[in-house]
Protein backbone atom coordinates (compact mmCIF):
# COMPACT_ATOMS: atom_id res chain seq x y z
CA UNK A 1 0.00 0.00 0.00
CA UNK A 2 1.13 3.33 -0.45
CA UNK A 3 0.28 5.94 2.52
CA UNK A 4 -0.95 9.06 2.61
CA UNK A 5 0.92 10.55 4.67
CA UNK A 6 0.75 13.64 7.42
CA UNK A 7 3.72 15.47 5.69
CA UNK A 8 1.41 15.51 2.53
CA UNK A 9 -1.87 16.04 3.73
CA UNK A 10 0.41 19.72 5.15
CA UNK A 11 1.83 20.00 1.82
CA UNK A 12 -1.46 20.58 0.14
CA UNK A 13 -3.41 22.11 3.22
CA UNK A 14 -0.54 24.92 2.54
CA UNK A 15 -0.52 25.23 -1.00
CA UNK A 16 -4.59 24.53 -1.67
CA UNK A 17 -5.79 26.85 1.82
CA UNK A 18 -3.94 29.69 1.30
CA UNK A 19 -0.81 28.16 3.50
CA UNK A 20 -3.02 27.35 6.00
CA UNK A 21 -1.42 25.11 8.50
CA UNK A 22 -2.69 22.06 11.37
CA UNK A 23 -1.56 22.60 14.59
CA UNK A 24 -2.42 20.23 17.46
CA UNK A 25 -0.30 16.78 19.03
CA UNK A 26 1.72 14.77 16.27
CA UNK A 27 0.81 12.00 18.65
CA UNK A 28 -2.92 12.02 17.85
CA UNK A 29 -2.37 11.66 14.20
CA UNK A 30 -2.03 8.18 12.90
CA UNK A 31 1.49 7.16 12.56
CA UNK A 32 2.00 5.83 9.18
CA UNK A 33 4.85 3.69 9.99
CA UNK A 34 2.52 2.31 12.56
CA UNK A 35 0.59 1.53 10.26
CA UNK A 36 2.88 -0.25 7.65
CA UNK A 37 3.94 -2.61 10.51
CA UNK A 38 0.28 -3.04 11.57
CA UNK A 39 -0.81 -4.38 8.40
CA UNK A 40 2.33 -6.45 7.49
CA UNK A 41 2.34 -8.33 11.42
CA UNK A 42 0.48 -11.75 11.85
CA UNK A 43 -0.87 -11.69 15.05
CA UNK A 44 -4.46 -10.33 14.58
CA UNK A 45 -4.75 -11.86 11.06
CA UNK A 46 -3.54 -14.89 11.81
CA UNK A 47 -6.00 -15.10 14.65
CA UNK A 48 -9.10 -13.63 12.17
CA UNK A 49 -8.23 -16.36 9.01
CA UNK A 50 -8.77 -19.50 11.85
CA UNK A 51 -12.12 -18.08 12.76
CA UNK A 52 -13.10 -17.39 9.09
CA UNK A 53 -11.62 -21.21 8.63
CA UNK A 54 -13.83 -22.34 11.37
CA UNK A 55 -16.81 -20.56 10.66
CA UNK A 56 -16.99 -20.71 6.55
CA UNK A 57 -19.08 -23.10 5.77
CA UNK A 58 -22.00 -21.95 8.03
CA UNK A 59 -21.70 -17.88 6.40
CA UNK A 60 -23.33 -16.82 3.36
CA UNK A 61 -20.82 -16.45 0.71
CA UNK A 62 -20.17 -12.77 0.12
CA UNK A 63 -21.31 -11.00 -3.04
CA UNK A 64 -18.95 -10.27 -5.63
CA UNK A 65 -20.71 -7.53 -6.66
CA UNK A 66 -20.91 -3.94 -5.11
CA UNK A 67 -24.47 -2.86 -5.47
CA UNK A 68 -27.88 -5.00 -5.90
CA UNK A 69 -28.46 -4.52 -10.09
CA UNK A 70 -30.96 -2.98 -11.35
CA UNK A 71 -32.93 -5.88 -12.10
CA UNK A 72 -33.41 -7.40 -8.77
CA UNK A 73 -35.03 -3.37 -8.02
CA UNK A 74 -37.24 -3.78 -11.18
CA UNK A 75 -38.24 -7.01 -9.34
CA UNK A 76 -38.84 -5.70 -6.23
CA UNK A 77 -40.86 -3.12 -7.05
CA UNK A 78 -43.12 -5.54 -8.92
CA UNK A 79 -43.70 -7.39 -5.40
CA UNK A 80 -44.32 -4.47 -4.06
CA UNK A 81 -47.18 -3.47 -6.54
CA UNK A 82 -48.37 -6.78 -6.69
CA UNK A 83 -49.32 -6.19 -2.64
CA UNK A 84 -50.79 -2.59 -3.08
CA UNK A 85 -53.00 -3.74 -5.42
CA UNK A 86 -54.61 -5.77 -2.99
CA UNK A 87 -55.33 -2.73 -1.27
CA UNK A 88 -57.07 -1.23 -4.67
CA UNK A 89 -54.36 0.83 -6.02
CA UNK A 90 -54.81 0.97 -9.46
CA UNK A 91 -52.55 4.11 -10.05
CA UNK A 92 -48.78 3.90 -8.48
CA UNK A 93 -47.06 4.18 -5.59
CA UNK A 94 -45.78 7.10 -4.33
CA UNK A 95 -42.89 7.01 -2.42
CA UNK A 96 -41.13 9.84 -0.55
CA UNK A 97 -39.02 8.79 2.50
CA UNK A 98 -35.47 8.91 1.54
CA UNK A 99 -35.19 4.86 2.72
CA UNK A 100 -38.10 3.70 0.82
CA UNK A 101 -36.92 5.23 -2.19
CA UNK A 102 -33.41 3.55 -1.80
CA UNK A 103 -34.84 0.36 -1.09
CA UNK A 104 -37.81 0.25 -4.22
CA UNK A 105 -35.84 2.11 -6.84
CA UNK A 106 -31.60 1.35 -6.08
CA UNK A 107 -31.78 5.89 -6.27
CA UNK A 108 -29.07 6.80 -3.47
CA UNK A 109 -29.43 10.15 -2.86
CA UNK A 110 -28.99 12.67 -0.28
CA UNK A 111 -32.00 14.27 1.78
CA UNK A 112 -32.75 17.68 3.01
CA UNK A 113 -35.30 19.97 3.47
CA UNK A 114 -36.36 19.45 -0.14
CA UNK A 115 -39.19 17.35 -1.03
CA UNK A 116 -38.64 14.38 -3.48
CA UNK A 117 -40.97 11.98 -5.23
CA UNK A 118 -40.73 9.04 -6.77
CA UNK A 119 -43.75 7.24 -8.20
CA UNK A 120 -44.18 3.79 -9.45
CA UNK A 121 -46.83 3.24 -11.70
CA UNK A 122 -49.01 0.24 -12.43
CA UNK A 123 -49.38 0.37 -15.52
CA UNK A 124 -45.57 -0.34 -16.60
CA UNK A 125 -42.39 -0.94 -15.20
CA UNK A 126 -40.97 3.00 -14.42
CA UNK A 127 -39.60 5.03 -12.03
CA UNK A 128 -41.03 8.80 -12.10
CA UNK A 129 -38.88 11.01 -10.52
CA UNK A 130 -40.51 14.51 -9.39
CA UNK A 131 -37.76 16.23 -8.03
CA UNK A 132 -35.62 19.05 -7.15
CA UNK A 133 -33.39 20.55 -9.97
CA UNK A 134 -29.99 20.13 -8.17
CA UNK A 135 -30.55 16.28 -8.48
CA UNK A 136 -31.06 16.71 -12.10
CA UNK A 137 -27.59 14.62 -13.42
CA UNK A 138 -28.76 12.08 -10.91
CA UNK A 139 -32.39 11.69 -12.09
CA UNK A 140 -31.21 11.77 -15.51
CA UNK A 141 -30.64 7.84 -16.53
CA UNK A 142 -32.26 6.62 -13.54
CA UNK A 143 -35.95 6.31 -14.61
CA UNK A 144 -38.01 8.74 -16.05
CA UNK A 145 -36.79 12.26 -15.00
CA UNK A 146 -40.88 13.90 -15.40
CA UNK A 147 -40.58 17.31 -13.40
CA UNK A 148 -38.77 19.08 -12.03
CA UNK A 149 -38.75 22.23 -9.55
CA UNK A 150 -35.93 24.57 -9.45
CA UNK A 151 -35.76 24.04 -5.28
CA UNK A 152 -37.07 25.31 -2.12
CA UNK A 153 -38.81 27.55 -1.97
CA UNK A 154 -39.55 27.43 -5.65
CA UNK A 155 -40.99 30.58 -7.14
CA UNK A 156 -43.67 29.88 -10.25
CA UNK A 157 -41.56 30.39 -13.16
CA UNK A 158 -38.30 30.66 -11.16
CA UNK A 159 -36.03 28.51 -13.36
CA UNK A 160 -32.45 30.23 -13.28
CA UNK A 161 -31.35 27.01 -15.45
CA UNK A 162 -33.38 28.17 -18.10
CA UNK A 163 -32.16 31.72 -18.01
CA UNK A 164 -35.68 32.83 -16.27
CA UNK A 165 -35.24 34.28 -13.14
CA UNK A 166 -38.89 35.11 -11.93
CA UNK A 167 -39.63 35.97 -8.03
CA UNK A 168 -43.57 34.38 -8.90
CA UNK A 169 -45.89 33.23 -6.38
CA UNK A 170 -44.07 30.61 -3.97
CA UNK A 171 -45.36 26.92 -5.48
CA UNK A 172 -46.53 24.73 -3.07
CA UNK A 173 -44.05 21.63 -3.93
CA UNK A 174 -46.74 18.88 -2.29
CA UNK A 175 -50.00 20.66 -4.51
CA UNK A 176 -47.24 20.04 -7.77
CA UNK A 177 -46.99 16.50 -6.84
CA UNK A 178 -51.05 15.83 -7.22
CA UNK A 179 -51.01 18.31 -10.66
CA UNK A 180 -48.06 16.69 -12.19
CA UNK A 181 -49.91 13.26 -11.13
CA UNK A 182 -53.19 14.44 -12.50
CA UNK A 183 -51.60 15.29 -15.91
CA UNK A 184 -49.89 12.15 -16.45
CA UNK A 185 -53.41 10.52 -16.18
CA UNK A 186 -53.58 9.02 -12.69
CA UNK A 187 -56.21 11.63 -11.33
CA UNK A 188 -59.19 9.92 -10.88
CA UNK A 189 -56.55 6.25 -9.61
CA UNK A 190 -56.15 4.78 -6.22
CA UNK A 191 -52.55 6.03 -4.95
CA UNK A 192 -50.67 3.86 -2.76
CA UNK A 193 -48.66 6.22 -0.37
CA UNK A 194 -45.80 5.99 2.75
CA UNK A 195 -47.87 7.89 5.06
CA UNK A 196 -47.57 6.22 8.17
CA UNK A 197 -44.43 6.60 9.69
CA UNK A 198 -45.23 4.81 12.73
CA UNK A 199 -44.25 1.42 10.78
CA UNK A 200 -40.58 2.88 10.50
CA UNK A 201 -40.07 2.28 14.41
CA UNK A 202 -42.25 -0.95 14.06
CA UNK A 203 -45.67 0.27 14.49
CA UNK A 204 -47.67 -1.09 12.28
CA UNK A 205 -51.16 -0.07 11.32
CA UNK A 206 -54.12 -1.07 14.36
CA UNK A 207 -51.21 -1.93 16.51
CA UNK A 208 -50.93 1.49 18.18
CA UNK A 209 -52.82 0.09 21.19
CA UNK A 210 -51.20 -3.69 20.89
CA UNK A 211 -50.63 -5.43 24.24
CA UNK A 212 -48.46 -7.25 22.09
CA UNK A 213 -46.38 -5.76 19.31
CA UNK A 214 -46.00 -8.35 16.44
CA UNK A 215 -45.01 -7.15 12.96
CA UNK A 216 -46.26 -10.27 11.34
CA UNK A 217 -49.05 -10.30 13.59
CA UNK A 218 -52.90 -9.06 12.31
CA UNK A 219 -52.88 -5.42 11.45
CA UNK A 220 -55.97 -2.98 10.40
CA UNK A 221 -55.15 -3.48 6.69
CA UNK A 222 -55.22 0.54 5.70
CA UNK A 223 -58.41 1.70 3.50
CA UNK A 224 -58.40 3.87 0.69
CA UNK A 225 -59.19 7.77 1.49
CA UNK A 226 -58.43 10.88 1.18
CA UNK A 227 -56.26 12.57 2.97
CA UNK A 228 -57.23 16.06 4.83
CA UNK A 229 -53.65 17.15 6.43
CA UNK A 230 -50.10 17.01 6.29
CA UNK A 231 -48.31 16.98 2.61
CA UNK A 232 -50.54 14.28 1.54
CA UNK A 233 -53.41 16.36 2.06
CA UNK A 234 -52.00 18.95 -0.21
CA UNK A 235 -51.58 17.41 -2.74
CA UNK A 236 -55.38 15.51 -2.61
CA UNK A 237 -56.69 18.91 -3.03
CA UNK A 238 -55.02 18.88 -6.71
CA UNK A 239 -56.85 15.71 -7.23
CA UNK A 240 -60.46 15.82 -6.18
CA UNK A 241 -61.17 12.10 -7.91
CA UNK A 242 -58.45 10.25 -6.72
CA UNK A 243 -58.19 7.96 -3.68
CA UNK A 244 -55.23 7.19 -1.35
CA UNK A 245 -53.89 4.45 0.91
CA UNK A 246 -51.11 3.99 3.07
CA UNK A 247 -48.99 1.18 2.05
CA UNK A 248 -45.70 1.74 4.67
CA UNK A 249 -46.23 -1.34 6.21
CA UNK A 250 -45.72 -3.46 2.97
CA UNK A 251 -42.44 -1.85 2.11
CA UNK A 252 -41.09 -1.77 6.44
CA UNK A 253 -42.15 -5.81 6.32
CA UNK A 254 -40.18 -6.28 2.89
CA UNK A 255 -37.25 -3.99 4.32
CA UNK A 256 -36.57 -6.07 7.41
CA UNK A 257 -36.60 -9.78 5.84
CA UNK A 258 -33.41 -9.77 3.47
CA UNK A 259 -32.93 -12.15 0.16
CA UNK A 260 -30.00 -13.78 -0.58
CA UNK A 261 -28.64 -11.35 -2.59
CA UNK A 262 -29.39 -8.53 -0.01
CA UNK A 263 -27.48 -10.85 2.65
CA UNK A 264 -24.11 -11.56 0.36
CA UNK A 265 -23.92 -7.65 0.06
CA UNK A 266 -23.91 -7.70 4.14
CA UNK A 267 -21.73 -10.58 4.18
CA UNK A 268 -18.98 -8.71 1.86
CA UNK A 269 -18.86 -5.56 3.82
CA UNK A 270 -18.89 -7.41 7.19
CA UNK A 271 -16.02 -9.51 5.97
CA UNK A 272 -13.73 -6.12 5.17
CA UNK A 273 -15.33 -4.97 8.40
CA UNK A 274 -13.43 -8.18 10.42
CA UNK A 275 -10.13 -7.26 8.57
CA UNK A 276 -10.31 -3.58 9.53
CA UNK A 277 -10.82 -4.86 13.27
CA UNK A 278 -7.77 -7.37 12.70
CA UNK A 279 -5.95 -4.50 11.31
CA UNK A 280 -6.85 -2.10 14.33
CA UNK A 281 -6.04 -4.33 16.80
CA UNK A 282 -2.67 -5.24 15.54
CA UNK A 283 -2.33 -1.02 15.56
CA UNK A 284 -2.63 -0.96 19.15
CA UNK A 285 -0.37 -3.77 19.44
CA UNK A 286 2.15 -1.01 17.75
CA UNK A 287 1.30 1.95 19.30
CA UNK A 288 0.55 0.84 23.06
CA UNK A 289 0.01 2.55 25.81
CA UNK A 290 -0.03 6.20 25.42
CA UNK A 291 -1.80 6.03 22.16
CA UNK A 292 -5.29 8.37 22.03
CA UNK A 293 -8.63 6.61 21.04
CA UNK A 294 -9.17 9.10 18.32
CA UNK A 295 -5.64 8.09 16.75
CA UNK A 296 -6.78 4.69 16.69
CA UNK A 297 -9.85 5.46 15.48
CA UNK A 298 -9.08 7.18 12.09
CA UNK A 299 -5.91 4.89 11.44
CA UNK A 300 -8.44 2.11 10.97
CA UNK A 301 -10.91 4.86 9.05
CA UNK A 302 -7.81 5.33 6.56
CA UNK A 303 -6.84 1.46 6.46
CA UNK A 304 -10.33 0.55 6.01
CA UNK A 305 -11.45 3.05 3.24
CA UNK A 306 -8.22 1.65 1.15
CA UNK A 307 -8.90 -1.71 1.66
CA UNK A 308 -12.33 -1.25 0.42
CA UNK A 309 -11.69 0.79 -2.45
CA UNK A 310 -8.90 -1.70 -3.37
CA UNK A 311 -11.73 -4.02 -4.69
CA UNK A 312 -13.88 -1.41 -5.74
CA UNK A 313 -14.24 0.19 -9.51
CA UNK A 314 -14.59 3.86 -8.66
CA UNK A 315 -14.96 5.80 -11.92
CA UNK A 316 -16.15 8.68 -9.91
CA UNK A 317 -19.67 8.76 -11.86
CA UNK A 318 -23.41 8.75 -10.53
CA UNK A 319 -24.80 5.15 -9.43
CA UNK A 320 -20.71 3.84 -9.70
CA UNK A 321 -19.97 3.09 -6.14
CA UNK A 322 -22.66 4.30 -3.62
CA UNK A 323 -23.50 3.21 -0.36
CA UNK A 324 -20.41 2.56 0.88
CA UNK A 325 -19.25 3.64 4.53
CA UNK A 326 -16.42 3.06 6.87
CA UNK A 327 -17.35 4.68 10.14
CA UNK A 328 -14.70 3.41 12.98
CA UNK A 329 -14.94 5.01 16.43
CA UNK A 330 -12.43 4.31 19.40
CA UNK A 331 -13.07 5.12 23.13
CA UNK A 332 -11.17 4.19 25.84
CA UNK A 333 -11.27 4.47 29.88
CA UNK A 334 -14.38 6.55 31.19
CA UNK A 335 -16.21 7.02 27.76
CA UNK A 336 -16.80 3.40 27.96
CA UNK A 337 -19.07 3.26 30.99
CA UNK A 338 -21.82 5.06 28.93
CA UNK A 339 -24.27 3.63 26.08
CA UNK A 340 -24.14 6.57 24.43
CA UNK A 341 -21.23 9.26 25.83
CA UNK A 342 -21.77 12.85 24.62
CA UNK A 343 -17.65 13.22 25.32
CA UNK A 344 -15.10 13.45 22.79
CA UNK A 345 -12.99 10.98 22.36
CA UNK A 346 -9.70 11.85 22.82
CA UNK A 347 -8.06 10.37 26.12
CA UNK A 348 -4.93 8.42 25.81
CA UNK A 349 -5.17 4.42 26.57
CA UNK A 350 -3.45 3.80 29.77
CA UNK A 351 -3.32 0.21 31.73
CA UNK A 352 -6.66 -0.88 33.27
CA UNK A 353 -8.77 0.62 30.83
CA UNK A 354 -11.61 -0.86 29.02
CA UNK A 355 -11.50 0.08 25.00
CA UNK A 356 -13.82 -0.24 22.52
CA UNK A 357 -13.21 -0.17 18.70
CA UNK A 358 -16.79 0.47 17.22
CA UNK A 359 -18.50 1.35 14.25
CA UNK A 360 -20.91 0.30 11.04
CA UNK A 361 -19.12 -0.35 7.52
CA UNK A 362 -21.60 -1.02 4.61
CA UNK A 363 -21.58 -1.43 0.74
CA UNK A 364 -24.11 -1.00 -1.58
CA UNK A 365 -26.43 0.32 1.62
CA UNK A 366 -25.49 -3.24 3.32
CA UNK A 367 -23.74 -4.30 6.03
CA UNK A 368 -23.54 -3.49 9.89
CA UNK A 369 -22.19 -3.22 13.14
CA UNK A 370 -19.11 -5.44 14.67
CA UNK A 371 -17.47 -3.97 18.13
CA UNK A 372 -15.07 -5.35 20.02
CA UNK A 373 -14.47 -4.84 23.71
CA UNK A 374 -10.70 -4.94 25.33
CA UNK A 375 -9.26 -4.98 28.21
CA UNK A 376 -5.72 -3.71 29.04
CA UNK A 377 -3.95 -5.53 31.50
CA UNK A 378 -3.60 -5.07 34.67
CA UNK A 379 -7.30 -5.24 35.11
CA UNK A 380 -9.31 -5.91 38.54
CA UNK A 381 -11.58 -9.21 38.96
CA UNK A 382 -15.12 -7.22 38.47
CA UNK A 383 -13.69 -5.75 35.07
CA UNK A 384 -12.76 -9.19 33.94
CA UNK A 385 -16.44 -10.62 35.27
CA UNK A 386 -18.21 -7.75 33.22
CA UNK A 387 -16.46 -8.14 30.84
CA UNK A 388 -17.03 -12.49 30.66
CA UNK A 389 -20.99 -12.04 31.57
CA UNK A 390 -21.07 -9.72 28.44
CA UNK A 391 -19.27 -11.99 26.50
CA UNK A 392 -21.67 -14.85 27.15
CA UNK A 393 -24.35 -12.65 26.28
CA UNK A 394 -23.61 -11.79 23.53
CA UNK A 395 -23.47 -15.43 22.55
CA UNK A 396 -26.86 -16.14 23.85
CA UNK A 397 -28.53 -13.39 21.74
CA UNK A 398 -27.03 -15.31 18.72
CA UNK A 399 -28.38 -18.87 20.19
CA UNK A 400 -31.78 -17.43 20.31
CA UNK A 401 -32.02 -15.61 16.78
CA UNK A 402 -33.64 -18.28 15.21
CA UNK A 403 -36.61 -18.82 12.79
CA UNK A 404 -39.86 -18.92 14.94
CA UNK A 405 -38.57 -17.48 18.37
CA UNK A 406 -39.49 -14.07 19.06
CA UNK A 407 -38.04 -10.41 19.72
CA UNK A 408 -39.01 -10.92 23.24
CA UNK A 409 -37.53 -14.18 23.46
CA UNK A 410 -34.76 -13.27 23.00
CA UNK A 411 -34.05 -10.27 25.14
CA UNK A 412 -35.45 -12.50 28.32
CA UNK A 413 -32.73 -15.08 27.45
CA UNK A 414 -30.12 -12.37 27.41
CA UNK A 415 -31.49 -10.18 30.33
CA UNK A 416 -31.76 -13.31 32.56
CA UNK A 417 -28.30 -14.06 32.13
CA UNK A 418 -27.25 -10.66 33.07
CA UNK A 419 -28.93 -10.57 35.99
CA UNK A 420 -28.27 -14.11 37.58
CA UNK A 421 -24.69 -13.08 37.07
CA UNK A 422 -25.03 -9.68 39.25
CA UNK A 423 -25.04 -7.48 36.17
CA UNK A 424 -28.76 -6.07 37.01
CA UNK A 425 -27.66 -2.51 37.99
CA UNK A 426 -25.05 -2.48 34.44
CA UNK A 427 -28.10 -3.36 31.94
CA UNK A 428 -29.16 0.00 30.35
CA UNK A 429 -30.80 -1.03 27.30
CA UNK A 430 -31.87 -3.80 25.24
CA UNK A 431 -29.85 -6.69 23.36
CA UNK A 432 -29.88 -5.16 19.58
CA UNK A 433 -32.45 -4.06 17.03
CA UNK A 434 -33.36 -4.76 13.56
CA UNK A 435 -30.41 -3.70 11.05
CA UNK A 436 -30.97 -1.66 7.88
CA UNK A 437 -29.65 0.60 5.28
CA UNK A 438 -30.72 3.20 7.73
CA UNK A 439 -29.08 1.71 10.57
CA UNK A 440 -31.58 1.14 13.45
CA UNK A 441 -34.73 -0.59 11.78
CA UNK A 442 -37.42 -2.56 13.68
CA UNK A 443 -38.15 -5.11 15.30
CA UNK A 444 -36.10 -5.20 18.30
CA UNK A 445 -34.60 -7.72 20.67
CA UNK A 446 -36.66 -6.22 23.54
CA UNK A 447 -38.63 -7.59 25.97
CA UNK A 448 -42.08 -5.75 25.13
CA UNK A 449 -41.49 -6.64 20.96
CA UNK A 450 -43.25 -10.06 20.34
CA UNK A 451 -42.57 -10.05 17.02
CA UNK A 452 -42.14 -13.41 15.60
CA UNK A 453 -38.03 -13.55 13.80
CA UNK A 454 -38.12 -15.34 10.28
CA UNK A 455 -35.20 -16.16 7.90
CA UNK A 456 -33.23 -13.30 6.41
CA UNK A 457 -33.28 -10.71 9.36
CA UNK A 458 -30.31 -9.39 10.48
CA UNK A 459 -29.74 -7.72 13.75
CA UNK A 460 -27.54 -5.90 15.90
CA UNK A 461 -25.67 -8.26 18.82
CA UNK A 462 -24.68 -5.75 21.37
CA UNK A 463 -25.98 -6.73 24.98
CA UNK A 464 -23.32 -4.27 26.63
CA UNK A 465 -22.90 -3.10 30.18
CA UNK A 466 -22.15 -0.42 32.01
CA UNK A 467 -20.38 0.54 35.16
CA UNK A 468 -20.52 4.46 35.59
CA UNK A 469 -19.41 4.33 38.90
CA UNK A 470 -15.99 1.90 38.39
CA UNK A 471 -15.18 4.10 34.84
CA UNK A 472 -15.59 0.95 32.29
CA UNK A 473 -17.72 -0.90 30.02
CA UNK A 474 -18.36 -3.11 27.47
CA UNK A 475 -20.34 -3.90 24.10
CA UNK A 476 -19.68 -6.05 21.62
CA UNK A 477 -21.81 -6.25 18.56
CA UNK A 478 -21.73 -8.04 15.22
CA UNK A 479 -24.59 -8.61 12.39
CA UNK A 480 -26.41 -11.60 13.28
CA UNK A 481 -28.29 -13.14 10.34
CA UNK A 482 -31.68 -14.97 11.43
CA UNK A 483 -31.56 -18.65 10.22
CA UNK A 484 -33.20 -22.12 10.94
CA UNK A 485 -31.10 -23.41 13.95
CA UNK A 486 -29.16 -20.41 15.38
CA UNK A 487 -28.51 -16.85 13.98
CA UNK A 488 -25.60 -16.47 12.37
CA UNK A 489 -22.77 -14.26 13.67
CA UNK A 490 -21.46 -11.95 10.22
CA UNK A 491 -19.00 -10.88 11.27
CA UNK A 492 -15.53 -12.95 12.36
CA UNK A 493 -13.38 -10.66 14.27
CA UNK A 494 -12.93 -12.82 17.20
CA UNK A 495 -14.43 -12.18 20.41
CA UNK A 496 -12.22 -14.20 22.81
CA UNK A 497 -10.07 -13.58 25.71
CA UNK A 498 -6.89 -14.09 23.76
CA UNK A 499 -8.39 -11.20 21.62
CA UNK A 500 -9.38 -9.08 23.70
CA UNK A 501 -7.64 -8.94 26.88
CA UNK A 502 -4.51 -7.14 26.14
CA UNK A 503 -1.32 -6.77 27.24
CA UNK A 504 0.58 -3.54 25.96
Amino acid sequence: MSWFTRRDFLKLSGAGVAGATVIGPREVWPDEAAMARAEARGDSFVLLREEQRRRKAELPEPADFHRLPPEWYVNKARALKEEARRRGVDGGLLLTHRWNIVYAAGYFHSTTERPYGCFLPMDRDAVVWLYPYLDETLVQGWGEAEAYYFDWHHAAGGFPNREEVVQGPTVNVYRWWGETLARLGYGDKTIGIDSGSLAEIGILPGQENAERLNMFGEIEVPQPKRPEGGPFGIMAQAMPQAQFVDIYDILIRHRIVKDEWETSLAQRAMDYFSEIHAFARNYLLERGLGTTDFEVANAAVLWGMHRLMQDIPQRGEPHDAVGISVGIGCRTGRPTAYPHPNQQYWTKIEPGHALQIAGVVRIGGYGGELYRSFLVAPWTDWQEHVWEVQNRAYEIQAEQCYAGNTCSNVAKAVHDYQVANRCAHLIYHRPGHGEGMEGHQPPYHALGDYTVMRAGMHFSNEPGLYDPENGFGFNHSNNILVAERKGLQMGTAPASREWCLLEL
